[in-house]
């Protein structure tokens, strides 16, 4: 195992048009589940930009790149 930690997210958000509610995008996995649009570093946001502007275009609707900073795990 490298040891690499999650300390921060990045989550694509679309915004409902007709109700201004925010969701996290996804997009159906080559094997078959749903997978939410989340990265922990800037390469995974990256790869993920792509898909995302594909199912927007698709869509008709906008995202945002939304930024979270975990708190520390204190167990």
């Amino acid at each position: 195992m490298s040891g690499f930690k999650i300390t921060k997210i990045y989550a694509f958000i679309a915004t409902d048009p007709m109700d201004g509610d925010e969701g996290v995008i996804a997009f159906q996995n080559d094997d078959g589940p749903m997978m939410p649009m989340i990265g922990a570093d800037m390469t995974r946001v990256n790869d993920l930009r792509v898909i995302a502007d594909k199912i927007v275009e698709d869509a008709g609707i906008d995202y945002k790149i939304k930024y979270f900073e975990l708190i520390p795990d204190v167990s």
